[in-house]
């Protein structure tokens, strides 16, 4: 990925120094606890259901790290606010092509666990939306993972995991998370399962968007970026995550979609660069 010498972003907030140590891990809460934070791991998870769940369970977080800048020489941190500023230059585009304003999200580093909007997180539920606070949340660790224990290496698998939460911001500015999380209260746990994929998979969609036009207006894809971001969305599939974690697979709990899935909405909104070709809702088949 082109991504040297790129503007950087002014949203981003480095909280990974001092403060946010945890009294008691997550696995304190039991088995089923742990199996709800490897659920967490599927990208763009909402964290509003998972805090739902944990509460009690999870203990409080120490200090808060205060905000500030990442350092100069972090490069990791500084392909970060890269990546982020380059979404906020297209989605910012695409809203004023439709008459809206875009309102850009924060992004957060944080080092093992931090305080949100929607409550206490770790690190080992995988990078994450807030809506509450229109944040982007994540461990730069989860990138080790990615590479190590997903298999999917590369600066544009990265640059996907970004993306796509960033599409749930999108989601949320335009009030389609809404609709879905309102949803919860009267539908069965299958119903809001089979939703929650439809957002999932519109979020992948979304990411793809960006890197269209990012790549149109700034070429920024290389030989091989298209099959990193592909890969990545594989890996991270309901259908692969829950096979490596137990062995069988059961379509009917899935929340973010297949790894077939996830990986042809991404290629869709990729190729398309258009809004209208993401609207999972609307289509009969995932």
């Amino acid at each position: 990925m082109r991504w040297g010498g790129g503007r950087e972003s002014e949203n981003v907030e480095d909280r990974r120094s001092g403060g946010g140590g945890m009294g008691r891990g997550i696995a304190g809460g039991g088995i089923g606890v742990i199996v709800i934070a490897v659920a967490a791991m599927f990208l763009g998870v909402d964290p509003s259901v998972v805090m739902s769940v944990l509460e009690g369970t999870a203990p409080g977080i120490s200090a808060q790290a205060p905000a500030q800048k990442p350092p100069a020489n972090d490069m990791q941190a500084k392909f970060v606010s890269v990546v982020l500023a380059d979404t906020e230059d297209t989605w910012r585009a695409l809203f004023q092509k439709g008459g809206a304003q875009y309102r850009e999200p924060k992004l957060v580093l944080f080092r093992g666990a931090v305080q949100s909007a929607c409550g206490h997180a770790q690190a080992a539920m995988g990078p994450f939306y807030c809506p509450g606070d229109e944040k982007v949340y994540i461990d730069l660790a989860f990138f080790d993972d990615l590479q190590k224990r997903f298999k999917a290496p590369g600066d544009f698998a990265q640059a996907y995991v970004i993306a796509h939460e960033i599409g749930h911001h999108v989601q949320n500015l335009l009030g389609i998370s809404d609709k879905v999380h309102a949803a919860r209260q009267r539908v069965s746990e299958a119903e809001y399962n089979k939703l929650s994929v439809r957002l999932e998979l519109q979020a992948d969609c979304l990411s793809g968007i960006w890197a269209h036009h990012a790549n149109r207006s700034r070429q920024i894809l290389e030989s091989g970026d298209v099959e990193e971001a592909l890969n990545a969305a594989t890996a991270v599939g309901d259908d692969r995550m829950q096979m490596q974690a137990r062995g069988y697979v059961s379509p009917e709990s899935f929340s973010h979609g297949s790894s077939e899935q996830r990986a042809r909405w991404f290629r869709r909104g990729l190729d398309s660069g258009e809004f209208a070709q993401c609207d999972t809702f609307k289509a009969r088949n995932l």
